[in-house]
């Protein structure tokens, strides 16, 4: 409800006409006076002088009562004094006046001095003490006023004595708005009943921005923080306190969002709690206990010279979906070979020109064009999809069949791109329904209108390999589509219309679909869909930038399940003893580059060789096979074990995790008997004094330092912002004795699928000041919310 608005209006008007006519007042002030030892100076010939009285004329009238005391008296135009106006009173032995001097500044007067005797002075100072003796006295008033309720006052010796005090003030801060409204909707349908075509409903909105803290007595606080539009829980904050007196037992007890910072450095502490915290002294002995629920996740990140050290573990399930595709089938079934050579790509492919078009959800204007993609255009008959009756093109001597990717491939770019009523756009599902009945939209082809082409700052691809990469995954029910032109022995071929070849508008454009707005990966015939195929389950993001080659370390781990430890290999014929990082092809090569593995991942760079197995700009692993965990694995143990085919298919069934590539990832993460697989490793980032934490919004307290075991100091060794979670390094001398800086810090955990109880007590004992003992017994359970747990989220509990 906006009551009053037009009245603030023409307040904050009025407001700001005054502010510029101060403004303006104030910077026409004179700027050069003359000086003079005399206490009182000649006035500049800049100031004007009233010829009768002799004042000076303002340009703005100032003062009240008193024109010569106008700060005390304000008066006409209560605007406040800029803060380098001086008011003095000296006093002259030689007249016995007492002379006032008001300044600009410390010497540059832009007014005459004033004389009074000792009467008039002492008359005056009188007056202004009793006009600021008033304005306190209101000032009291009107903070009373401010509160949400008023002031009570409890009388009883055991209330104050508990509480410190007989007051209960409540102050309140912030903004509540409320809007009302009513819809009213009216449907002029005959086939809906007289009484049901109008339609009444009441709309309720809130917005509360509030800050509000409640005092009972001296010892009792209540401090609250909300808002309904903060994006996080942990936003919000609640606190009560109760602080005892230096001679109680119970020195402090805190109710809502606590904290249990400690000294020492073996057990961590923690500042993102929610529960009940006390604190009690027994002469010597100081204890305090919580009990809470953590609402925050602890991590460390170690710098040696300056470089960054951060472990990462990534599961096998947490491919980057929806974000890297194969321009086609042919270059998937390629993949695995090429890579075989590393850190030489095998492969005689290079793409020339590429265009990659998206739905349009920016409402841009520029680069947009009305496309129909299919997701055969270009396949072989290997590659088309299933249960389709392609016509016959086999006889036509206008197409030359290749196994690669080509328009020529089948007849669907030519029957496409001369027919008119398809190119138009308009018709185009009804024509393509009549020449090919089976297709399906959503499936075989998607009609887009006024999609998108990327900019080349919005994709990449690997001319080598036949991929993209996007900046940001796609939503399920966007579009990707793609036309492209490569070389491949000496012979061009091209997928799809260019935009740049004639294919100009108001015709549509024919592409090679990537994704449609329908997510099928089982065809009706049982077999894996094609286009599902072409979104690669092979990469993976370890959350890092610009990632080092020093002192980088990866492996692939399983998780046992008849022990629940992970090993660096599966404990079951025939794969009993060898790495993973070997079975998966992740280590063929050694520190010299020679075809000798030596239990080290290959760290071959995707940006030097158009074909890696890490791309250390953006931190992502590219497996060298397609399906890691499935397929190749498979192949794997039936290579190791030809004499038993059915031992071989036992183990399958029990390791492989095949789902991960023949369902949806949510699907996939579903089947925890399968899902034992992690990446695990350290990466270091460029040297620098700056620490980046990866974490926004750190608790104020939660980040300690340390370097060779020495506790650094906040403010003097380093600075913390922890808005952006970043740790400073004030000192150069630790980055270049070039030991291990530990950072440890806590951060809020923004999606907490578990509920983790933190219960704990630390005991301090101070003998004297040369000697002191503590101790701390922490118990934290974690206790995961749905009843199917994954491997690696089981309940514990830690003591």
């Amino acid at each position: 409800m906006n009551v009053g608005k037009n009245v603030l209006i023409r307040y904050g008007i009025a407001v700001a006409m005054l502010l510029v006519v101060w403004m303006g007042f104030a910077n026409n002030l004179p700027n050069s006076f003359h000086a003079s030892s005399s206490p009182i100076q000649p006035v500049s010939k800049d100031i004007v002088l009233d010829p009768d009285t002799g004042e000076v004329e303002l340009p703005l009238p100032h003062g009240g009562e008193d024109p010569n005391n106008p700060t005390e008296t304000p008066g006409g135009v209560s605007l406040a004094w800029p803060d380098n106006f001086n008011y003095s009173v000296e006093y002259d032995a030689e007249t016995g006046r007492y002379v006032v001097y008001q300044t600009i500044g410390d010497s540059i007067r832009f007014r005459m001095p004033t004389t009074y005797s000792l009467e008039e002075y002492l008359e005056l100072k009188e007056q202004e003490n009793v006009t600021a003796y008033w304005n306190e006295l209101q000032e009291d008033v009107d903070e009373e006023d401010r509160a949400f309720a008023p002031s009570l006052t409890i009388k009883g010796e055991g209330f104050d004595r508990i509480f410190g005090g007989d007051q209960i003030k409540i102050t309140p801060q912030g903004s509540a708005e409320l809007t009302f409204g009513i819809n009213v909707s009216r449907t002029e349908n005959p086939r809906i009943p007289l009484r049901q075509r109008t339609i009444t409903t009441f709309d309720f909105r809130q917005r509360i921005q509030l800050n509000v803290v409640g005092n009972i007595g001296t010892k009792m606080q209540l401090s609250t923080q909300y808002n309904t539009e903060a994006t996080f829980d942990f936003e919000n904050q609640m606190k009560l306190e109760y602080t005892g007196e230096e001679d109680e037992i119970i020195k402090r007890i805190e109710a809502g969002n606590v904290s249990l910072p400690l000294s020492g450095t073996l057990i961590a502490g923690s500042t993102s709690l929610f529960g009940l915290k006390m604190e009690t002294q027994f002469g010597k002995l100081r204890n305090t206990t919580v009990f809470s629920q953590q609402r925050g996740e602890r991590k460390e990140i170690t710098v040696e010279g300056g470089a960054q050290t951060q472990l990462f573990d990534v599961r096998a399930d947490n491919y980057e979906a929806n974000r890297h595709y194969f321009l086609s089938n042919w270059f998937r079934d390629q993949y695995d070979r090429a890579l075989e050579s590393l850190p030489v790509v095998n492969s005689g492919v290079n793409i020339t020109r590429i265009e990659v078009w998206v739905v349009n959800q920016q409402a841009n204007t520029q680069d947009v064009r009305n496309v129909i993609a299919f997701s055969d255009m270009g396949e072989n008959s290997q590659y088309m999809s299933g249960n389709l009756n392609i016509p016959s093109y086999v006889d036509d001597p206008n197409l030359s069949i290749t196994p690669n990717p080509s328009n020529t491939n089948n007849e669907i770019f030519q029957t496409i791109t001369s027919n008119e009523t398809v190119m138009g756009f308009t018709g185009a599902n009804a024509e393509i329904a009549s020449l090919y009945p089976e297709f399906q939209q959503g499936i075989h082809y998607e009609r887009v209108g006024n999609a998108r082409k990327l900019s080349p700052s919005e994709f990449t691809f690997n001319a080598r390999l036949g991929f993209i990469s996007l900046r940001q995954s796609l939503n399920n029910a966007e579009v990707l589509a793609v036309s492209y032109e490569y070389t491949l022995n000496g012979e061009t071929f091209q997928v799809g219309t260019l935009s740049q070849d004639g294919y100009t508008a108001p015709s549509a454009l024919a592409l090679k679909m990537l994704k449609s707005s329908i997510t099928t990966v089982v065809l009706d015939d049982g077999s894996v869909s094609p286009l599902w195929d072409q979104m690669m389950k092979n990469v993976y993001s370890i959350g890092a930038f610009g990632v080092s080659r020093d002192d980088f370390r990866l492996d692939v781990w399983y998780n046992d399940p008849s022990t629940g430890v992970d090993l660096n290999y599966i404990p079951r014929d025939p794969l009993d003893g060898q790495l993973l990082i070997q079975v998966l092809n992740m280590d063929q090569l050694d520190v010299n580059g020679m075809a000798t593995p030596d239990g080290v991942f290959d760290y071959v760079d995707n940006a030097a060789t158009n074909g890696g197995l890490i791309e250390s700009q953006n931190g992502r692993i590219f497996f060298p096979v397609v399906e890691p965990f499935g397929e190749h694995l498979a192949d794997e143990i039936r290579e190791r074990l030809p004499s038993d085919p059915e031992l071989a298919e036992a183990v399958i069934q029990t390791v492989v995790y095949q789902p991960l590539y023949d369902s949806t990832q949510t699907a996939a993460q579903q089947i925890p008997s399968l899902n034992r697989f992690r990446i695990k490793g350290q990466f270091q980032s460029s040297s620098s004094s700056e620490i980046s934490l990866n974490a926004l919004n750190v608790p104020q307290g939660s980040v300690t330092v340390t370097a060779g075991g020495v506790k650094l100091v906040e403010g003097r060794d380093y600075t913390v912002d922890y808005n952006l979670g970043r740790v400073r390094i004030l000192n150069e001398g630790l980055l270049d004795s070039g030991q291990p800086i530990n950072v440890s810090l806590e951060s809020n955990s923004l999606f907490n699928i578990q509920t983790k109880t933190m219960l704990g007590t630390r005991f301090d004992y101070e003998g004297n000041d040369q000697l002191a003992f503590g101790a701390t017994m922490l118990n934290l359970r974690e206790r995961p919310l749905p009843q199917k747990v994954n491997a690696g989220d089981e309940p514990i509990s830690n003591t």
